[in-house]
């Protein structure tokens, strides 16, 4: 065998090995997330008082979530009592 393929082999082999570790290293790292904080995923949030219900009438007996989503609806002009459901079906 040629000195020159023996040390190219020798070559190939150990940058292998380095691959090798180097993408062991990376495989074992923990990443670390954020929990998943989204309300409609929690069953809490569904069961707790709004917390603006002291300040808000309208908040008092809601949900964590039910304000959230009036919220939402709010902000997105969506009628808030039957009332408004029916004026603005009739428009």
């Amino acid at each position: 065998m040629d000195n020159k393929t023996f040390v190219y082999t020798g070559m190939a082999v150990a940058s292998g090995i380095l691959l090798l570790t180097a993408y062991n290293k990376n495989k074992k790292k923990k990443i670390w997330v954020f929990e998943d904080n989204d309300m409609r995923n929690s069953l809490e949030v569904d069961r707790e008082e709004s917390v603006n219900a002291p300040y808000d009438e309208a908040e008092i007996g809601l949900t964590k979530l039910d304000s959230a989503l009036r919220s939402e609806w709010q902000a997105n002009g969506f009628p808030q009592t039957h009332r408004g459901m029916k004026e603005l079906g009739n428009s």
